[in-house]
């Protein structure tokens, strides 16, 4: 196979890697369109005949982790997928609802964030971690640093490691909705009322409570509907992201509920 991922006795175009399936939508009667995230070849469309099956239907789910192999007779078309299952991993999670929407919320943001046939090796390494731990403890750190890290792999990242208005490092509590910036308590000054909360698990340390990690949900959403979504043509964010910020939050006040 040449450089151009052409076979030296074919012109065809064709390519293999694992890939995590983002989403799947019916093509014609029998046909299903996949997207999947790849190392090597980012987020990619093809047509698998057959996909729509009933044989194929358990296999092709969303988060499921496939090896696929993509081929068409010139790069610029959609091309076709031939797919073996590696991992399913909805069927794991059933029976666990927080981690059965994270894998819905993470497939939906990197199929609605991501550009077509783009890489992004150090996100998908941090994907297919996130997606391997559905349901251990303290997923819903490692996912909210997910989040931070695909702010920062689309252009939005956060700065918080000083505040924007003193240059203090100190009693950064505070993010500016509009630079992305920590603000110190000193440096928000009668601004505080306007700008997001910074915990401190958004900044890498364990969250201590829900109600923390919820707070962080919220200002990582802040960024992502506000200046990211408006980047891709001004869509709403999936659905999927909304069902987990609110089933954490459900349990951040039932967890307030319990202690008082």
């Amino acid at each position: 196979m040449d450089k151009a991922g052409r076979r030296a006795d074919s012109p065809a175009m064709e390519w293999r890697e694992d890939g995590i399936l983002l989403a799947v939508r019916r093509h014609g009667e029998t046909a299903a369109i996949l997207e999947v995230f790849t190392e090597g070849q980012g987020r990619h469309v093809g047509v698998v005949p057959g996909g729509a099956s009933r044989k194929m239907a358990p296999i092709l789910q969303p988060g499921a982790q496939l090896d696929v192999t993509w081929r068409a007779r010139l790069s610029e078309h959609i091309g076709s997928f031939r797919v073996e299952p590696r991992a399913s991993r909805a069927a794991d999670v059933m029976d666990d609802r927080l981690a059965l929407a994270g894998l819905g919320a993470v497939c939906a943001l990197l199929s609605f964030c991501l550009p077509e046939r783009a890489p992004y090796p150090a996100l998908y390494a941090r994907s297919l971690a996130l997606l391997d731990g559905l349901g251990a403890e303290r997923w819903g750190d490692a996912y909210l640093g997910w989040e931070m890290a695909l702010l920062s792999e689309m252009g939005f990242g956060l700065s918080l490691e000083t505040c924007a208005v003193t240059g203090a490092t100190e009693e950064l509590i505070y993010v500016s909705p509009r630079t992305g910036r920590a603000v110190s308590r000193h440096g928000a000054g009668d601004w505080s009322d306007r700008l997001l909360p910074l915990p401190p698990c958004l900044a890498g340390v364990p969250s201590q409570t829900p109600a923390e990690l919820s707070a962080a949900l919220r200002t990582t959403g802040h960024f992502l509907s506000e200046h990211l979504a408006p980047s891709l043509g001004d869509r709403p964010l999936p659905a999927a992201r909304q069902r987990l910020v609110d089933l954490i939050a459900r349990r951040a006040q039932a967890a307030s509920g319990d202690s008082g």
